[in-house]
């Protein structure tokens, strides 16, 4: 019976329309980042970037090769978008966009992770047998129907990004719309809006509408008597994050996602006239069809899997940032810090001067003065160029910081030598002191920080 069900064919104007849109948007991604800058910011002002932990070879290319990775990047998101050499195309781009997802965490953004599966599920579907210079060339690719699977697998992906980062903002400081209010105290400057934004009953209202928005709307576009409002909501909802938060093509790449829900004659009918709806509904398994099995349960039991994982470590992820990624936790805080670094000379015990804002660039400053994993790498990089002219060093770290509007708190042990400490890649790091959010904990309380 399942296997019916995901096998029998269903017509293919969704997959193809998506694929199109797709295809122009990761273009605008891509090259959009030379426009506006970004790459000069991320990947070029530093003297090197803050990798994923394990992957240091991982680095950009020197000089200007990141604006030509990028100008070629975006290059193979136009073949997308044509369909020409479709499976080639994509799976480049994905590889060139996860190096670079990879390769620096001063922009991690949980729509850069998004994106990155996005273009492996695409890589596997049939989006090139319609409306494709593929067909053109060889015109016994062309199909009107796909497997229905491919529906199923899109619209998992979405109910799993929706549905946790509704539960992500079940916390304090959303709940009683703090949070909203620190968000939009940002816009404040915004032409015509930003006075409006700082409105309390605007705060609580941003606060509910996006946990039932992103509780709800894959629900509510599935089914029927509630898709047309859910599809106006869905505009509104993105339209209003492009303009206020200004995250690039992921809202209107939300949009796009949304040909899936609605019935397969209204998307030929309107993107496809020429073509031909297929109703004939065969069941057509693969021979191989039980490895895809498996491993689509695999990766889904993965998906579901990752964004838990804070759950079984411990301490608050608001505070340590461990399992804070991959695990669609989107907009919900804000940190600010302070941060020096003690280089001793082991062997004659004196403190060597050192500015680290010299070797990092605004936006690393930022990550460096907040984020347990980064201010851990560069001790490493400290290490590893004192080692390089013959010292040994021992690193002491006072760091301090505050989530959300509370007070300061010192994030690192200062007492522990960073230079020696070791990175736990699936448990807590004893080195990050307790979170100020338990009072109970005389640890903190030890080390917080007037403003």
């Amino acid at each position: 019976m399942l296997n019916q069900y995901l096998f029998k064919r269903v017509d293919n104007s969704a997959l193809i329309v998506f694929r199109v849109l797709f295809g122009f948007l990761i273009t605008v991604e891509a090259w959009g980042a030379i426009a506006t800058g970004w790459i000069r910011t991320t990947l070029m002002e530093g003297e090197f970037t803050f990798n994923f932990i394990g992957l240091n070879f991982l680095q950009p290319l020197p000089g200007n090769g990141m604006l030509y990775y990028y100008g070629i990047m975006g290059l193979f998101g136009v073949f997308v978008m044509l369909g020409f050499k479709y499976r080639f195309s994509i799976i480049v781009y994905g590889i060139m966009w996860s190096a670079v997802y990879l390769m620096q965490k001063s922009s991690y953004n949980n729509h850069y992770y998004l994106l990155m599966l996005l273009l492996g599920i695409m890589a596997c579907m049939p989006a090139n047998r319609y409306l494709s210079l593929d067909v053109k060339q060889n015109p016994g690719l062309k199909k009107i129907s796909m497997p229905r699977w491919v529906y199923i697998v899109i619209i998992a992906q979405l109910w799993i990004v929706y549905t946790y980062a509704s539960a992500a903002k079940f916390y304090p400081d959303w709940l009683d719309a703090s949070m909203a209010a620190q968000l939009m105290l940002a816009k404040s400057n915004y032409w015509l809006i930003g006075d409006f934004l700082q409105l309390t009953w605007v705060h609580w209202s941003i606060a509910y509408f996006g946990i039932f928005f992103d509780l709800f709307i894959i629900p509510a576009l599935l089914w029927k008597p509630t898709r047309k409002f859910a599809f106006i909501f869905s505009i509104f909802f993105h339209l209003f994050n492009s303009f206020v938060f200004q995250i690039g093509i992921f809202p209107y790449m939300s949009l796009a996602f949304t040909v899936f829900f609605f019935p397969s004659e209204t998307i030929q009918r309107i993107f496809l006239p020429q073509k031909e709806l297929y109703t004939a509904g065969e069941i057509i398994k693969p021979a191989n069809y039980k490895p895809m099995l498996v491993v689509a349960a695999i990766y889904f039991i993965i998906q579901i899997g990752l964004p838990l994982r804070h759950w079984v470590i411990s301490d608050d992820v608001l505070w340590t940032e461990e399992g804070h990624r991959l695990s669609w936790r989107m907009m919900l805080r804000s940190k600010g810090g302070r941060i020096s670094f003690k280089v001793v000379d082991k062997e004659s015990g004196l403190t060597i001067p050192f500015d680290h804002t010299k070797m990092l660039s605004r936006k690393q400053q930022r990550a460096v003065g907040t984020k347990p994993d980064v201010i851990w790498q560069f001790c490493q990089r400290i290490k590893k160029d004192f080692a390089a002219k013959g010292k040994d060093v021992a690193i002491y770290v006072n760091c301090k910081i505050r989530v959300n509007d509370s007070k300061y708190h010192t994030l690192i042990d200062p007492e522990v030598d960073m230079a020696a400490a070791k990175w736990d890649y699936f448990w807590h790091n004893e080195w990050i002191l307790p979170s100020p959010l338990n009072s109970s904990s005389e640890t903190s309380n030890k080390y917080e920080v007037r403003n």
